[in-house]
């Protein structure tokens, strides 16, 4: 059974109007995994910068009245008359900050607000985090953690955090509407407008909940939004993405924990996954989408001498370890690459 979603139903899920409508042209979508694939594809790989900005403009600052700021994120955007993507956008908001909200103070909130307002200033955008579970004192830590990341990281960090929250709302819109789908019968129009109201209902129910179900085991879908491991070439000579460089990760598959230094070992690495950075100079899926990373060492390397036929290094290869207390965790190990140089950081 397919499952066509409006454009309104995925403004209301990501305030990115590129977003919707790429993936309306994608859809119908049979099975949630399906919308999750292809959402993350749109979002990482289709929707330019002004997208991306215009999405986090849709949210409004953690502790801020949700109301006052979907009124204003969304006046360019034509509405259904039989649904309200301003009372989605506002239901949703208040759920997913209901945590932060619970465990405020007065002092914490006024904090919080002080260094939402220092963070605009700096990034241009609000501070954008996946609220749903988090409490005021946790919020505020992880802002200030990353206040003094370079825009250029603290970007990355709010789109990914943007694909969490898109998630968190297509799974709840989803799952609602193959229940309605399941026992609709077919009806006038009339019919149709108030099954779109019963829908913002339904989702109302939906919205204090600090994780997707209550069950993790009534629910195949993964709790990553990405695979574990991702990357990015940005080229600093030039001042943008790197398109068309080959991309590899390998994983140490030997009976020792650890490659160890000057010894030769090019028989104990693995091949996860291969692909080619696109336009934006992100790779291609390297690796499956799994809940756990299996802790042990692994291996980034880039094709750089093809990009760079001048340059100093016909190849590129960064080695990195993931304990076993960090497998639940993102790594995205991104390349800024020169002729003559290059460097790399630990992403999220």
């Amino acid at each position: 059974m397919s499952i066509r979603l409006g454009k309104n139903d995925f403004i209301a899920c990501c305030g990115s109007t590129q977003f919707a409508e790429q993936m309306v042209a994608d859809g119908p979508f049979s099975t949630y995994q399906q919308v999750v694939d292809a959402a993350n594809d749109v979002w990482f790989n289709k929707v330019d910068v002004h997208g991306w900005l215009e999405a986090f403009a849709a949210h409004p600052q953690i502790g801020q009245n949700p109301s006052s700021a979907a009124h204003k994120s969304s006046t360019s955007v034509q509405l259904a008359p039989s649904f309200s993507q301003n009372s989605l956008l506002i239901m949703w908001s208040k759920g997913e900050q209901s945590t932060a909200l619970a465990t405020a103070t007065d002092s914490s909130l006024q904090e919080l607000y002080e260094w939402n307002s220092r963070y605009k200033q700096k990034f241009g955008f609000v501070f954008l985090i996946c609220a749903s579970g988090r409490s005021t004192p946790e919020i505020l830590a992880e802002l200030k953690r990353r206040f003094p990341n370079r825009p250029i990281v603290e970007f990355e960090i709010a789109a990914q955090e943007q694909m969490k929250i898109t998630i968190l709302r297509l799974q709840k819109l989803f799952s609602n509407i193959q229940v309605s789908a399941s026992t609709h019968i077919q009806s006038t129009a009339s019919d149709v407008t108030k099954a779109e109201e019963g829908r913002v209902t339904i989702l109302g129910g939906h919205l204090n909940t600090q994780s997707v179900t209550s069950d993790p085991k009534s629910s195949p879908a993964p709790t990553r939004v990405r695979p574990p491991i991702t990357t990015h070439v940005l080229d600093v000579a030039r001042g943008c993405p790197a398109a068309g460089i080959e991309v590899m990760l390998e994983t140490y598959n030997a009976k020792d924990l650890s490659p160890v230094f000057g010894e030769s070992d090019k028989d104990k690495w693995m091949v996860l996954g291969s692909s080619m950075t696109d336009k934006d100079g992100r790779s291609g899926q390297l690796m499956k989408i799994v809940n756990d990373l299996s802790p042990g060492v692994y291996r980034i390397s880039f094709n750089t001498g093809k990009y760079n036929p001048n340059g100093f290094f016909p190849f590129v290869s960064i080695v990195f370890e993931v304990k076993e207390s960090q497998k639940a965790e993102h790594f995205h190990v991104p390349l800024l690459l020169s002729p003559f140089s290059f460097s790399t950081y630990r992403g999220s």
